[in-house]
């Protein structure tokens, strides 16, 4: 009977198979907890889940088989290396045997052992090198490769999971699932894994540039590296964002309304979970930007040169969805932009201190060395405002600038919008003085970074910049036109004369009224110290030079021409010398007034370092006259060129007119010659010929009037060239006019010249000293008749007469003079 068959054995269920939970590591519990969640999900997703574990292990089986054969690879050449090095060693061991045995006891080889020293021993030391070399780069290369390797595994499994991750509906719905933090931790030691990489790679650059193809093939792995992690960690922090409720809601009643509301702050911002969450993720990517500034540094030769940081990724990601919700608003308010500055401003003051207080703390963890949250902050919203008004704004603008029939409305609203831009940075820098006190006490224009002016636009377009220039210029002329037109803005104060003479502290000159310069001249100081003014926000020292050359300093060339034209409308006939004095005088002042301030503001450390920067560009290349220090050279040279040339047309006017109202008494003679002389009572109780009095009072009135109109640096410089001038023209007539001089007439002459030197005493203690050939003309003609005597015997016999001469007091004569002035003289006892 045949037995029953075997009953088959008993079929286990499939939980009977699995492991215990408590056989488990907590990795392998946290990974099925993932994705199997309730005993369905072990029935209906094992089978996915079993085919993407095997797919994947086959992906890793392959990258290790090709590791392997890399390193294989390495292996076979490094052994054929080493080959070849051991036989080098083997020859030059060969080489030294020999050499012990040529130079022991048995025989010495001098030759073959010269040969070995000059040689072969190098040829050693050579190779010695070669072979630590090629150790060295097969060292770093095998380190390399283990470190891009490891980092490549562990991306790749980040990114593997990040891409099965998207389409959980755990995922979807929150941020909080399991594997956030652990896939974070993974990130983040990713990118400390591409910072070691970095140290590497940094000591290759500095030590061993020769290996430039190792730092080539490195840097495209790593770049590819970055292409998948950096747009995860940035995906990973704008879904963190989103799932906080960034960006808060604008009141969208108040702002169509035209009021400026603030944001809503959103107070779970930094609650718990969400907080921890936040953080991770503004870490890495402020470690990602770290290191991405590193790798443009080594690859741009710039290592440690970078001095500060403005922009950072993570706060640019909380300005970018503010930024889609105010552009809206933006777009209505094309013809209003005040309203747009001051949105963005009240934004960026209620946030700035949440910002510095929660994410400077992070920053310091991500070790971004002078960075700041308050900058980044602050230049993300300005950099967002910048790029709206550069696209919608200022391009319509250049455009409808081009259309001459509607050209004067652009200007118009250029030079609003220039004013609330100028305002707007002002309030920015104002945010940052707490923090950064120079950005607004110093005096100086090194301007902000480019990142915290909206300025900004203007840097990057020269042709807008151009364009600026152009209307600023054109509104600075509009503005000063009327003023030279209109003579009350041509008077001249004098509520400030000062007493010439006393004190050398009266011609320290600082102020308007110590030059007595017209009203005029204090208008274009000020216009064009309010263009320059506008350029102090420009971040770059290149267009803020050309902005200046094209507003302020061309308009000082306006206005110089300006000074020109009003001198050449004079009359210096004797019927209008005053009003023509009085208007040149303004020039002349409002000329000095000018060119002392231009000085001082050339002194300026800003104006300084705006010349060097100019020295050393291409802007300064064919502009010698430019070759000083002086930022504004060439116009103070301009302006000193017109104040001589129009003093000297002063003097000129005062020796003309003295020349024809004492021609007759220089050529005449007739009072040196006669004994009995009509004479005319003067103030100082001396005779004065009647011919010369009238020269002699119109000179006086004059240089009166000079003084009362003319600052008082140039009336000294005008008085004492006229009393030169007068000194030389009066002595060179009496030279000229062979007139005999009498008894009567020498006292006559005596008493004339201290009527000239009296006309000149009010402006100093001893006029004389100023007119020093009459004065030794004078001295010639009071001698006795023996001292003249002993004078032409001493000059006769001694053949160098100017010791002689000097011992009378005499060094402004030649010989010739005196001797013609000697002979002169009548008989006098």
């Amino acid at each position: 009977m045949d037995s029953p068959p075997p009953k088959p054995p008993p079929q286990k269920s499939l939980f009977q198979v699995l492991p215990r939970r408590s056989e488990l590591s907590l990795q392998n519990i946290q990974f099925l907890d993932q994705d199997i969640v309730t005993h369905q999900d072990l029935l209906t997703r094992a089978p996915l889940l079993l085919s993407d574990l095997t797919k994947e292990c086959s992906n890793f089986d392959s990258h290790l088989l090709n590791l392997r054969r890399k390193l294989t690879k390495l292996a076979v050449s490094w052994i054929s290396r080493s080959f070849s090095a051991k036989s080098s060693l083997s020859n030059v061991n060969f080489l030294l045997e020999n050499l012990s045995l040529q130079t022991s006891q048995y025989g010495i080889s001098s030759w073959k052992v010269g040969k070995v020293l000059v040689e072969e021993i190098p040829k050693l030391v050579k190779q010695v090198q070669r072979i630590e070399n090629i150790r060295k780069y097969i060292d770093t290369a095998l380190q390399l490769e283990a470190l891009v390797g490891d980092l490549e595994d562990g991306v790749f499994c980040v990114s593997g999971l990040h891409a099965r991750n998207l389409f959980s509906e755990k995922h979807r719905t929150s941020l909080k699932s399991i594997d956030f933090g652990p896939k974070q931790e993974r990130i983040l030691e990713a990118i400390k894994m591409m910072n070691n990489i970095e140290e590497v790679l940094v000591y290759i650059e500095k030590f061993q540039a020769q290996w430039h193809r190792l730092l080539e093939s490195v840097d495209a792995r790593v770049d590819k590296i970055l292409v998948v992690v950096r747009p995860q960690v940035l995906a990973d922090h704008r879904a963190l964002l989103a799932s906080l409720g960034w960006p808060p809601k604008l009141l969208t009643p108040k702002i169509d309304s035209g009021e400026i509301a603030g944001l809503s702050y959103p107070r779970v911002l930094m609650q718990g979970d969400k907080s921890k969450g936040y953080s991770q993720t503004f870490l890495a990517l402020c470690s990602l930007q770290h290191l991405q500034r590193r790798r443009e540094d080594r690859q741009h030769n710039i290592i440690g040169q970078r001095k500060s940081c403005v922009g950072l990724w993570a706060i640019d990601e909380l300005v970018s969805p503010i930024a889609s919700r105010m552009e809206y608003h933006f777009s209505k308010w094309a013809e209003q932009p005040e309203f747009m500055f001051a949105l963005v401003y009240k934004i960026t003051k209620d946030f700035i201190i949440g910002v510095d207080d929660v994410l400077q703390p992070l920053i310091d963890k991500a070790r971004l060395s002078s960075c700041s949250a308050k900058e980044a902050w602050v230049s993300a919203m300005v950099q967002m405002l910048s790029g709206f008004l550069a696209k919608s704004v200022f391009s319509v603008l250049v455009e409808r600038y081009r259309d001459k029939q509607i050209r004067s409305e652009v200007i118009a609203s250029w030079l609003h919008l220039i004013d609330h831009t100028v305002s707007f940075d002002k309030q920015m820098r104002s945010l940052l003085s707490s923090e950064t006190p120079f950005f607004l006490e110093s005096k100086s224009f090194e301007g902000l970074s480019r990142g915290l002016s909206v300025l900004t636009i203007f840097c990057d377009r020269p042709e807008w910049l151009k364009i600026w220039a152009k209307i600023e210029l054109k509104d600075a002329w509009k503005k000063i036109q009327p003023l030279l037109k209109d003579e009350r803005a041509w008077i001249i104060d004098k509520e400030c004369d000062v007493v010439i003479g006393t004190e050398s502290k009266h011609f320290v000159l600082s102020t308007r009224g110590d030059h007595k310069a017209p009203l005029v001249a204090e208008s274009a100081l000020k216009i064009a110290w309010e263009m320059i003014e506008r350029s102090q926000t420009l971040p770059s020292l290149q267009p803020r030079i050309r902005f200046i050359r094209s507003t302020a300093a061309r308009f000082f060339w306006y206005f110089h021409n300006g000074l020109i034209l009003r001198c050449k409308n004079t009359d210096f006939s004797l019927e209008n010398v005053d009003a023509s004095l009085i208007k040149v005088c303004g020039s002349i002042n409002a000329a000095r007034y000018i060119e002392s301030k231009m000085q001082e503001w050339s002194d300026d450390v800003s104006f300084l370092e705006m010349r060097i920067a100019e020295k050393d560009s291409d802007i300064d290349r064919n502009n010698e006259v430019l070759g000083n220090s002086c930022f504004f050279g060439e116009e103070i040279k301009s302006l000193e060129e017109l104040m001589n040339n129009w003093l000297m047309e002063i003097i000129s006017a005062l020796l003309h007119h003295f020349e024809t109202l004492s021609w007759e008494y220089l050529q005449n003679g007739r009072y040196f010659v006669q004994e009995n002389l009509h004479r005319v009572p003067a103030v100082t109780d001396l005779a004065v010929s009647f011919d010369i009095v009238q020269a002699l009072d119109a000179l006086k009135s004059q240089l009166h009037l000079l003084k009362m109109s003319l600052n008082p640096k140039d009336f000294l410089d005008l008085w004492r060239s006229v009393a030169d001038a007068l000194d030389q023209f009066v002595s060179r007539s009496i030279f000229t006019s062979g007139i005999r001089y009498s008894s009567g007439g020498i006292n006559q002459f005596d008493s004339d010249m201290q009527a000239l030197f009296h006309v000149f005493q009010p402006f100093c203690y001893r006029p004389d000293a100023f007119f020093p050939c009459i004065r030794e003309i004078l001295k010639l003609l009071q001698m006795s008749k023996e001292e003249v005597k002993l004078l032409q015997v001493a000059l006769s016999k001694d053949k160098n007469g100017t010791k002689c001469l000097h011992s009378l007091g005499i060094s402004h004569l030649t010989f010739d003079q005196v001797d013609n002035v000697l002979s002169n003289r009548k008989c006098r006892s």
